[in-house]
């Protein structure tokens, strides 16, 4: 492989031809064979030299050259030199210059230029694949058509054009088979830049894909007239998509299903007849969800916004229809809405009303000392308990009938002389728990909820201020996309998580573990936030207490 004079353009005419092939920058070329070309010269001359070659872009001329740094301590003689041994060569080279020996032209042998085209190969594949990744990195959430090439374990390899994407097993719809030659669709799920090139992940199953098939299927959507809120899917069978229309001379269901189903039958064929519900979508929960739940009917919904649950209740014929062909219609609603759904029927629910009656019946019979028929006046007029009949407005107990001034202030009276006997209870067995003055003395907790902690081994107030805050309240962990109910130590005292999360920050300011001067004011932010320092604070008390301290609220509601 000795470069002559007769092969100087052929650089130049190969590295065009590999270029346009591989549709990346000639120059990219070039610079891989001045790389291979070089690393040739060295097995030649000596692995040690720092021996680079370079190709005129415009003669394809060939120069190798040998470079050694001036430095004051060489410690590698072959690719270093020392001032004084640099300047008997070059008198006005300085320190940290090169000496630059331009090398005579040589045949580089057959070893030596299967090597350089090995390191050919390699820089152009590498510039290839960065091609690629730059050209798909910005294109995901699109849909994009291809060809199959062939089938890996199940996984689909597609050809999309400049490169190969992947369309695993678990993105295919059910009973889905493609054959090598087969035209397919799919979203751009995923691309990643890996060692061995771009990764380009498809999928059929996302409810991404949908809504993209409407928006590719419906003008109204593509346009912005018509938007498309939110979609559930259970691929291949069934789904469930909310939209809503900012035009209202425009039915946004309407759109959607086309002159005789034409749009929504275009987007079931290309799904594999999965059916498809398309649901006016409302910024009322419970609207929505009714909506969400056709072709059900709903006679009631009690939206619990703390805890993003929501409780239906259908009539007793209705509740296999709401909760679908095994549980279809309930996951699919629950996906869409994103809230936890509990259908009830209308008998349960009478039956959970009357237990809830009776209980609270109970409870007024033996904390005031009044009759049946007394307690059942006050939990029909919506009393629950002790504390509200205890502290309402007198005016409002004595406008309930047979009730006057005189039987509101004895009522009174009695729910708090109840009161004050079981907290007196419930200090004292907290006390014989062995909890401390400062937990006893923190405002905010009741003695009934200092009782509880107690019982759960929280005895002072540092062992309360490493508690997170949903551990207090309650809330709810997303473990495998399904949403787990974590039962609070003071739920049953309905304490949210703002509240406890207040009461928790109150003790470690109380004890020193953090700074009252690093919260932010809310007058000054516009938010209760916490600076970031006082994440260090909790580390610390994490440290201390060996606890399992620490807000991580953000990964739960």
């Amino acid at each position: 492989m000795s470069v002559t004079s007769a092969n100087r353009l052929e650089l130049l005419q190969i590295a065009d031809a590999v270029a346009r092939e591989k549709m990346i920058d000639p120059a990219l070329v070039i610079e891989a064979m001045e790389d291979s070309l070089g690393k040739a010269a060295r097995s030649r001359y000596g692995a040690e030299y720092d021996i680079r070659a370079a190709i005129d872009r415009k003669t394809g001329d060939l120069q190798l050259t040998r470079y050694r740094h001036v430095v004051e301590e060489p410690e590698n003689l072959f690719t270093e030199l020392t001032v004084a041994d640099a300047r008997r060569i070059k008198p006005d080279v300085q320190l940290d210059d090169y000496i630059i020996d331009h090398l005579p032209p040589m045949d580089f042998g057959r070893i030596a230029a299967q090597s350089a085209k090995q390191v050919i190969m390699q820089k152009v594949r590498e510039a290839e694949r960065l091609r690629q990744y730059e050209e798909f990195k910005d294109r995901q959430g699109e849909i994009i058509n291809g060809v199959v090439k062939r089938t890996e374990y199940g996984n689909v390899i597609v050809d999309v054009g400049r490169g190969e994407a992947i369309l695993r097993r678990d993105q295919l719809i059910q009973r889905e088979a493609f054959r090598n030659g087969d035209r397919v669709r799919a979203l751009i799920k995923e691309v990643r830049h890996e060692t061995r090139g771009p990764q380009i992940f498809l999928s059929r199953t996302a409810p991404e894909f949908l809504a993209e098939l409407f928006k590719m299927e419906v003008p109204e959507i593509y346009d912005g007239i018509i938007e498309i809120k939110a979609v559930a899917r259970d691929p291949g069978s069934r789904a469930k998509m909310g939209v809503i229309s900012y035009d209202s001379s425009i039915d946004p269901v309407g759109a959607c299903v086309g002159m005789r189903g034409s749009r929504v039958q275009a987007v079931v064929n290309e799904l594999q007849g999965e059916k498809i519900d398309i649901i006016p979508w409302n910024q009322d929960p419970a609207t929505f969800l009714v909506n969400a739940l056709q072709p059900a009917e709903v006679s009631k919904v009690v939206f619990d916004d703390d805890s993003e649950r929501i409780e239906v209740v259908v009539p007793d014929e209705q509740l296999s229809l709401a909760i679908g062909r095994r549980g279809q219609n309930v996951r699919l609603a629950t996906q869409l809405t994103g809230f936890d759904i509990d259908i009830l029927t209308d008998a349960q629910e009478s039956e959970r009303r009357q237990a809830e009656f009776a209980e609270r019946t109970q409870l007024f019979m033996e904390s005031l000392n009044v009759d049946e028929m007394v307690a059942q006046l006050l939990v029909a007029e919506g009393f629950a308990t002790l504390e509200e009949v205890a502290y309402v407005d007198p005016e409002e107990l004595a406008s309930i009938d047979g009730f006057d001034q005189s039987t509101a202030e004895e009522l009174q009276a009695r729910a708090r002389e109840s009161i004050d006997e079981i907290n007196a209870k419930a200090i004292e067995h907290a006390r014989e728990l062995g909890v401390e003055q400062s937990l006893l003395d923190f405002e905010g907790l009741t003695p009934q909820m200092i009782e509880t902690l107690a019982v759960e081994g929280i005895k002072t107030i540092e062992d309360f201020a490493t508690c997170a805050d949903w551990e207090l309240a309650g809330g709810y962990t997303t473990v495998e996309g399904k949403r787990v109910k974590d039962t609070g130590l003071l739920e049953k005292y309905d304490m949210s998580l703002e509240e406890a999360q207040t009461l928790v920050m109150k003790a470690r300011v109380q004890i020193g573990w953090v700074d009252a001067s690093e919260l932010v004011k809310p007058e000054e932010d516009g938010e209760a936030e916490v600076a970031e320092s006082e994440a260090d604070g909790d580390a610390e008390a994490d440290g201390e207490a060996g606890g399992n301290a620490g807000d991580d609220t953000e990964n739960r509601v």
